[in-house]
């Protein structure tokens, strides 16, 4: 199980793409893990034959657990397909483990450390074990005034993770039974992440599917995300004909120097990035009783996935690229998402999102604000409507503009209604009054 980012300590191996017996060629795709950051496949570190498959799939497991075995020699025996216990059997060489790098000694077992062992070093296994969450819920707890340290998790060593959290805050922010006054934090009991609800049955002929890992956590993350802000959503008319002349103008010379598509989307992006430098609270996010004010610009741009999943790469540092270079960044970021090629790096840190559900014929949506951010915009779809515009004498008329409806929902503990939309006002303006040249 490779190493997918320093805060992650374990992994879910999702699905097998080879069986045993199958010849396997150095980076071609094995397998494929599940974590709390991101789907993705894993390469083979070397050519060979798949010869024993120890981690069955759904399966979660420490990361640097041998999950399979790779014969190297032609010839060499292949073992059973049967799929083996999740410990590792004795190597047989001249097998090789399949591992974040081919000659990385296996982790000893915890039977076969010495009495006194050395301290951790940071970053190690063995100090993320100890800490018992990763940043995004050391994040979350803070923003709740929750002291991790007292509470115990369902991660491996008892490490805090979002599902444990969000079943805190659920049960009101307190363990579900009180200690005595002189016993020690009470254990936190974790149920279902549905559990606060009555649990559906199945009726006869109904068919019933467990959720997939991706499923699973995105589930989570929403119902984290609903309780950390406070959502409020204004929907604001964009007139975007000016944008849709420029952008005709500029799309045969552009494509043929870039061969990138151009659609509307990086225009938007480099006006949100304009915008939010004009108004910094949008570009903000709580910590606790403080508010920090982000001086990058990372915009995660909702990926959806298929056939279900979403999934919100980001665009790091936005503020520095071109037209053509947020055209690249979004084009690349979304075929690697769709492929499960992205690395947990890609999907962190973002400081404002879009959601761009009106590629699907949505007209106006009220999306949820990412943990660890404070406002989201969500983009309608563009179409032709009438619209009564102002003629050259000053009468009315009606003519046949390119509009779309932007819908931006903001946390309310730090953002004001007037605020706001003193943005989105912004945003339009930008938007509506673009350079012949593009931006």
């Amino acid at each position: 199980m490779p190493q997918m980012g320093e805060s992650i300590a374990e992994g879910t191996l999702s699905r097998w793409l080879k069986k045993v017996g199958d010849e396997v060629k150095r980076d071609e795709p094995i397998f494929e893990i599940s974590t709390d950051k991101v789907d993705a496949e894993i390469p083979s570190p070397i050519s060979g034959v798949l010869a024993e498959i120890l981690v069955a799939e759904g399966q979660t497991v420490a990361v640097e657990t041998v999950v399979a075995r790779i014969e190297t020699e032609k010839g060499a025996s292949i073992a059973s397909a049967t799929v083996a216990p999740a410990a590792p059997a004795a190597p047989a060489a001249p097998a090789v483990a399949v591992a974040p790098t081919p000659t990385a000694p296996a982790r000893p077992a915890p039977a076969a450390l010495p009495v006194a062992p050395k301290a951790p070093l940071p970053h190690s296994f063995e100090e993320r074990v100890r800490t018992r969450s990763s940043p995004l819920v050391r994040r979350m707890a803070a923003e709740h005034g929750v002291e991790i340290a007292a509470l115990s998790g369902s991660g491996i060593a008892g490490r805090v993770t979002k599902k444990d959290l969000v079943a805190y805050l659920d049960n009101g922010g307190a363990p579900t039974m009180a200690p005595a006054p002189s016993a020690p934090p009470a254990t936190l009991l974790v149920p279902d992440s549905h559990a606060q609800a009555p649990l559906a049955t199945p009726w006869p002929g109904d068919v019933v599917e467990p959720m997939s890992k991706i499923r699973r956590l995105t589930s989570d993350h929403m119902a984290l995300a609903i309780r950390v802000a406070t959502h409020v959503t204004t929907v604001h008319e964009v007139d975007l004909t000016r944008l849709a002349r420029v952008r005709a103008k500029l799309r045969a010379e552009f494509e043929a120097a870039t061969g990138q598509k151009l659609s509307y989307l990086p225009f938007i992006i480099h006006a949100v990035v304009a915008t939010l430098k004009r108004h910094p609270i949008m570009n903000a996010v709580v910590s606790g009783g403080d508010i920090i004010y982000r001086k990058r610009y990372n915009i995660g741009i909702a990926v959806a996935l298929e056939p279900t999943g979403l999934i919100v790469p980001v665009i790091k540092n936005a503020e520095d690229l071109s037209l053509s270079g947020l055209t690249k960044a979004s084009n690349d970021l979304a075929l690697r998402a769709r492929t499960k090629r992205l690395n947990p790096a890609e999907v962190q840190d973002a400081t404002f999102t879009i959601s761009n559900y009106g590629t699907f014929g949505s007209i106006f949506g009220t999306p949820i604000i990412p943990v660890g951010t404070t406002a989201i915009l969500g983009l309608g779809a563009i179409e032709k409507r009438p619209k009564v515009v102002a003629g050259p004498d000053g009468e009315d008329t009606i003519a046949i503009r390119t509009c779309a409806y932007f819908s931006y929902s903001f946390d309310h503990k730090v953002v004001d209604g007037a605020d706001a939309d003193r943005f989105m006002a912004d945003l339009r303006k930008t938007l509506e009054t673009v350079p012949d040249q593009g931006f």
